[in-house]
């Protein structure tokens, strides 16, 4: 058996969290949600022969990047077939973590004029924080909170070079 030619010749030096992907039915306007709705960007976007696919996430961690994965099948070519491929909800969510209260709030008045606000804003317990959840094109939750504290318990406890 020959070895074939690796694709790419950047990669991690250890194993790294890169992705999550979701199964959607319109790629171009499930992209534009998450450009509108969130600060996630158009990575990259391709077709091959079972469908589309695209990576959106935050250009401004290119050095320890994290994307979310987005493929819509052409019909019959689902290479996952018969699988379903189910969304994330009620409580499986993406979530995403902003820096004031007045972002979630603004982020839920938009979603509430857009029709894709789920539930809140609401103040939950302090390992939740303030928060609010969205429903992409596809129906997958994507929750807003601010002061949920990954952010700095992750500085806390792994430390960073920003502190």
């Amino acid at each position: 058996m020959s070895e074939e030619k690796p694709n790419h010749e950047l990669r991690p030096k250890k194993p790294f969290w890169t992705h999550i992907a979701l199964h959607v039915n319109d790629i171009d306007e499930t992209i534009a949600w998450y450009e509108e709705f969130t600060h996630l960007s158009l990575l990259h976007r391709g077709e091959d022969e079972n469908g589309y696919n695209a990576w959106v996430g935050d250009a401004s961690q290119a050095e320890s990047p994290f994307v979310l994965v987005l493929a819509q099948f052409h019909e019959g070519k689902d290479p996952f077939a018969p699988a379903k491929h189910p969304v994330l909800g009620p409580f499986a969510h993406i979530g995403i973590e902003v820096p004031t209260k007045e972002m979630v709030d603004d982020i839920a008045a938009r979603a509430k004029d857009a029709g894709c606000l789920e539930l809140g804003p609401m103040q939950m317990p302090k390992q939740i924080g303030y928060i609010c959840f969205l429903k992409d094109p596809n129906g997958n939750m994507v929750e807003f909170s601010y002061d949920q504290g990954v952010y700095e318990k992750a500085r806390e406890i792994w430390g960073s070079d920003d502190k």
